[in-house]
């Protein structure tokens, strides 16, 4: 019988590097030889990869980079198979083929525990293979840790946060549909060249009314109007006041995450990109 290999697929996000950090750092798991993996669209954001790096300094181990050969079966390879209809909440091809498959790929048909950054403050379930060789293992969940220990253990570690998460409060690809309008404002003004990338993709039939656009009802041409910018701007400062006089007790960033774990289960994001 081949000897069972321990997995945690890292995001680029704060949950999962926290968990990776916890593995090492905490009594009870620090026996464990992990594997630490990240499915690498080619579409991320640096600062994803400026993280990842810091993160694997401290873990004095690897991060093993899939789809490091994606080549012509990239993004492009797989937009233009399904026609140039963009990935959405409803149609998330992008998770399926960038994602899921890579990892499934390279964790092949021996026996795997997977560790999944689920916090036990979370009413959410994360990606299980229906793979018979992997079990799921969520390892907050089992002691009790939750955002604000999250938050603990990136400070403690020296690793702390993505640099994105000034602007942004999730992982995933610059032109992640899940991002909320200001988001989208913070890719613009943060990184203008990968906001004028996600523009390109978009397109609109004038003749048939047709509409391929990452934000529903509204494409990135319009958003970036000052006008629609400022608006955007003040809508979400109001949310953000809103959110900080119910949890006065947290700090600004735990208010801004915590906006997230309000949303329904099809607005929220792929958790393979977003943990």
């Amino acid at each position: 019988m081949s000897e069972t290999r321990h997995i945690l697929g890292l995001s680029g996000g704060k949950d999962s590097a926290a968990l990776a950090i916890y593995l090492k750092t905490s009594p009870k798991w620090s026996h464990i030889d992990a594997e630490y993996v990240f499915t690498d669209t080619h579409k991320e954001l640096p600062e994803t990869y400026d993280f990842l790096d810091k993160l694997e300094a401290f873990l004095g181990k690897k991060i093993i980079r899939l789809n490091t050969d994606l080549g012509e079966r990239g993004f492009d390879h797989w937009l233009q198979l399904y026609g140039g209809y963009l990935p959405s909440p409803k149609m998330r091809w992008c998770t399926r083929k960038l994602n899921l498959k890579p990892f499934e790929d390279y964790v092949g048909e021996g026996n795997v525990v997977s560790y999944v950054g689920i916090r036990a403050d979370e009413n959410r379930e994360g990606y299980v293979s229906t793979k018979p060789n992997i079990r799921a293992v969520f390892p907050f969940k089992e002691d009790g840790i939750v955002k604000s220990d999250v938050f603990r253990i990136l400070d403690e570690s020296g690793v702390g946060t993505p640099e994105y998460y000034k602007w942004r409060t999730r992982s995933g690809c610059y032109f992640c549909f899940f991002q909320r309008r200001s988001e989208w404002v913070g890719l613009k003004e943060h990184h203008p060249d990968l906001f004028e990338k996600a523009k390109a993709y978009e397109k609109i039939d004038e003749s048939t009314g047709e509409r391929y656009t990452w934000i529903a009802r509204e494409s990135l041409s319009d958003l970036e109007k000052p006008e629609r910018m400022a608006e955007i701007k003040a809508n979400a400062e109001r949310e953000l006041q809103r959110a900080k006089a119910e949890q006065p007790n947290r700090t600004l960033f735990e208010v801004l995450t915590s906006l997230d774990d309000e949303l329904d289960a099809d607005e929220r994001a792929c958790l393979v990109c977003d943990l």
